[in-house]
This record gives C-alpha cells, structure tokens and sequence, in this order.
C-alpha cells in the first residue's frame, strides 16, 4: 500500500491530519503538482483525475478522495480512534456534516480561489491544464456561499463543542480546511465568534509537535 501525497495541498492536508489523530501509519510518496508530477508515469495511470492524494492498495486498485481514502484506512486499520463514528447515529450526522461542509464550504472556497488568483491561470479545474477563462465573480459567490455556512455553524458551535458533537470527526477536519481556504481568500469571517475559536483550538491541536 502506498500514498501519494502533497503536503501544501489541502486534499493531502485532511489526509495527513486523520493520519496524525489516529496515529495509523502508511508509505507515503510525495508528488510535486506544482510541477506536474501528477501528469507524468506512472502517476498519470494511477490515477487519471490528476489529484492528490490518491491511495495506491497492494492489488493494484487505486483510492482518489481524500474522504474516501480516510474512511477506507480507518475501517482496515479497525483504529480505535473513529472519526468516522462507532454508532448509525454518529455515522449519519458526521456524513451530514461533512458533506454540508463540503458543499457549501470547501468546494465553493476551493472554485473561488482557483479564479481569483493568477498563479491558478490554466488550472481554473483541479487535475486540468486547460485555456478555460478565470471569472473572478466566482470568488465572490463562492465566499458568499461560505458566509451563509459559517452563519449556521456559528449558531451550532454554541451548543457543542466540535462540530458533529463533542468528539473529534472527519467533519472537524473538513471544517478546519474550509477556514483555512476562507482566510487563503482573504475572507473577513471576524464576526463568526465561535468559528473563530473552534478554528483557532482546532490550529493549536492539528499543528502541535505532540
């Protein structure tokens, strides 16, 4: 088994942080998408959507998405922290949230910032090198999107203390990159009090050297 990777990139960053919570340990190989590396073989028939991560396995079947690369490495690994839940219950509203985050979040942030800023040129669609157009516009409905999320997740975080309740999930580390894509876009979420501070506890937790 083995996983490609690249650190700077927020997919691989959701990966490397359910790594580090659940201590589970897995060969990892780092590919420079900055460079294209992702394009090149034996990379490019790996995986054909051109993205990292992706989750080589020892029968030659290849894992791309880094949700499903998480869930695929807890469930083998029978890890004895979950963050994918232990209950129908805890699996359905970690899901539920996650999948909220992603949408009106994450994918959002991530559209926003690929046709704000310049060093994205030719790479509005991740896994793509392409002529299609930047349309800044983009930017702004995606942090719109974002700030109807943050809204929302600031009303619930009053009433529990991570975000699909009050144990650390997958959704946790979802929310934590969405904020960490809002400030790459430079977005003003000052007034999301409670965001602010499950973010900046979830920070001192995700980057601590313990």
């Amino acid at each position: 088994m083995k996983l490609y990777q690249f650190d700077l990139a927020p997919s691989s960053n959701r990966v490397a942080i359910f790594l580090k919570e659940t201590g589970i340990k897995v060969p990892t190989v780092q590919l420079n998408v900055r460079d294209g590396d992702q394009f090149k073989e034996p990379y490019n028939s790996l995986n054909p959507f051109h993205c990292v991560p992706f989750l080589e396995l020892d029968n030659e079947i290849v894992i791309s998405e880094s949700v499903a690369i998480c869930r695929f490495l807890e469930e083998i690994n029978n890890a004895s922290i979950k963050l994918f839940g232990t209950t129908s219950q805890e699996r359905a509203i970690i899901e539920m949230w996650n999948r909220r985050l992603e949408i009106d979040g994450y994918l959002p942030l991530m559209n926003g910032i690929r046709n704000k800023y310049e060093r994205y040129k030719g790479k509005v669609l991740s896994g793509t090198r392409n002529d299609l157009p930047q349309f800044p516009e983009i930017a702004e409905w995606g942090v719109e999107s974002c700030r109807i999320l943050f809204q929302r997740l600031n009303t619930h975080l009053r009433i529990t203390t991570n975000v699909a309740g009050n144990t650390l999930s997958i959704a946790d580390i979802t929310g934590y990159e969405v904020v960490q894509r809002a400030i790459s876009i430079e977005m003003n979420f000052d007034e999301f009090e409670e965001v602010k501070a499950w973010h900046e506890k979830l920070d001192r937790r995700f980057n601590s050297d313990e």
